[in-house]
């Protein structure tokens, strides 16, 4: 004798009642899909991770701290893997992703991005004077990065897909773990 497979009970809202799905229904039940604000999410952060990367690819050359080329070793590997996942997010959505220098685009500047003077100041520094700027620079925009998940996360129906809500948590907390990491490097340098 078959058995049946139990039924697939949908809860209702709060005052309804629950229903029975019949099974193609319950199989075309979906997590919820990414939208707009989580594709202009994925597309902005490319761009404020490959500004990060150039800030740490002028730390390679201007500073005599092995902490330094540490953190930036860690950064640049970190963002270039994530800027890849990202691509890869945005490919399979039909989205486009953004070129490897849209970041410098006229309006492109996310929060706590640097400046094109900024970064020609940061590019100008050397040695300690470098190090202290490239720390509180960073720490800046690393700031940038967890407002841009706040305003994902504020937006309506965002962040929701399992992927990007994943990743944008791992931003929160990898971003947050390198900020105290720079702040105690910087209160280090500043003795």
């Amino acid at each position: 004798m078959q058995q049946s497979a139990p039924p697939i009970v949908q809860p209702g809202a709060p005052g309804e009642p629950s229903r029975v799905l019949d099974r193609k229904t319950a199989e075309n039940l979906t997590s919820p899909g990414h939208t707009a604000a989580d594709v202009a999410f994925m597309q902005g952060m490319i761009g404020h991770h490959a500004q990060a990367v150039e800030m740490v690819e002028l730390l390679k050359t201007r500073t005599n701290s092995d902490g330094m080329r540490k953190l930036a070793e860690r950064i640049a590997v970190s963002q270039t893997d994530e800027m890849k996942m990202m691509r890869e997010w945005l490919e399979a959505r039909g989205a486009a992703a953004p070129g490897e220098h849209a970041h410098h685009a006229p309006g492109a500047r996310m929060p706590g991005m640097l400046t094109p003077e900024e970064m020609a100041k940061l590019a100008a520094a050397r040695g300690r004077a470098f190090d202290a700027l490239f720390l509180e620079s960073m720490i800046r925009h690393h700031e940038g990065a967890l407002i841009m998940v706040r305003d994902l996360y504020s937006t309506p129906a965002a962040g929701q897909e399992s992927e990007i809500y994943t990743f944008a948590s791992d931003v929160v907390a990898d971003q947050r773990m390198e900020i105290a990491r720079m702040a105690a490097m910087l209160k280090e340098l500043q003795k």
